[in-house]
């Protein structure tokens, strides 16, 4: 007969922290605020208010020494200038590919996997024999030792190059990627905030190839009027611009970059509300934020054109549920046989996917 001892269930015990119940919403509100720590910390406090987010034990003041103590903000002791740091900045990146995409495991290696041997860096299950060049870390040493044992016998132990084994390895194609970021001011207009969604995406998409596929390269730009580069560690400060629309320019900047790659496998990811609205001719640009401009869309198609036959897809997510916005992408997306992700404002966690080169439409995340 069996014993059972029954012991009093403490939900104390699973609990999270009192920091740790306040800092994916500080990561939060630091989205919104474009890496802003005071207007965060101001937002954190009001809503503390309103909410009760602190008790008598643990107040906001506690919760600002864990955040200098962890290493989440840096002081500066001569002005009193409080910033978040490179750690706080990671947090955010992770957050927003959380919410997206979920957890997903880090990986040593690049991970996009063709079924083909040789010299690579998977190690697979095949063995073959020795042949010139092989390096001594490719040895199956235990299949090899049997080898001579069954060739030259146990009592005089010989081995030689017929009983070597290799360990065959599986080829990992690598990707080099180009993410393009929309920061033009229709990203803001008639008060729909859609810079914050198109940064959530930015930094899921920049974690989750730095997490899954290291080996891979990235490089991130912006584009208005014109389009320049930026670094990973800016994207939780990204803000809207007084500019038009620019789509020519950040694709030119992203062929040109990867033009410079010497991987044979390359890709564009664009983040964009929509419609391009300007062209840079010679030194003047050429604007319409009116409709369709043909002339401006005519460009964007050649492009689009002229990246479907250097085999480099386009995958674009919308952050706008306009019908007469998506148009654009659906038109740009079909040029180039590429990928959309079309998502609405109020459900960034839910995409309508279109693949335009099997004509495939589903719903994702």
């Amino acid at each position: 007969m069996y014993n059972f001892n029954f012991s009093k269930y403490s939900p104390d015990n699973n609990e999270k922290s009192n920091f740790e119940k306040l800092f994916p919403l500080f990561t939060e509100l630091l989205t919104y605020t474009n890496g802003d720590y005071n207007e965060a910390i101001q937002w954190l406090n009001e809503l503390d208010k309103e909410y009760k987010l602190t008790d008598d034990e643990y107040g906001m003041g506690d919760f600002i020494e864990d955040l200098k103590a962890k290493g989440y903000i840096d002081e500066n002791n001569q002005t009193g200038e409080i910033k978040i740091t490179p750690k706080t900045e990671q947090s955010i990146r992770k957050r927003s590919l959380d919410e997206i995409f979920g957890k997903i495991k880090k990986s040593r290696s690049g991970n996009h996997q063709i079924f083909k041997t040789g010299k690579g860096d998977e190690i697979n299950s095949e063995t073959r024999p020795f042949i010139f060049g092989d390096t001594m870390e490719q040895i199956d040493f235990n299949t090899s030792i049997r080898n001579a044992q069954v060739n030259h016998g146990i009592e005089h132990f010989l081995i030689n190059e017929d009983d070597l084994e290799i360990k065959e390895t599986d080829f990992k194609t690598h990707t080099s990627t180009v993410l393009m970021i929309d920061i033009s001011h229709s990203m803001i207009l008639y008060g729909e905030d859609r810079i914050t969604p198109a940064k959530k995406v930015a930094m899921a998409l920049s974690e989750l190839i730095k997490i899954k596929y290291p080996k891979d390269t990235l490089d991130i730009l912006v584009f208005g009027d014109d389009a320049w580069t930026i670094q990973v560690k800016d994207l939780p400060y990204l803000q809207v611009g007084p500019y038009h629309t620019n789509t020519v320019a950040g694709l030119e900047l992203a062929m040109e970059l990867l033009r410079k790659r010497r991987n044979p496998n390359k890709q564009i990811f664009m983040i964009t509300d929509g419609k391009p609205t300007c062209l840079k001719v010679g030194k003047n640009y050429y604007k319409n934020s009116f409709g369709i401009d043909r002339k401006i869309m005519n460009k964007c198609m050649s492009l689009a054109t002229q990246c479907k036959k250097l085999k480099i897809p386009i995958t674009t997510f919308m952050i706008a549920s306009d019908p007469y916005l998506q148009n654009f992408v659906h038109e740009f997306t079909e040029a180039n046989h590429g990928k959309a992700f079309f998502a609405s404002l109020d459900k960034l966690g839910s995409f309508i996917f279109k693949d335009f080169e099997s004509g495939k439409s589903k719903s994702m995340f």
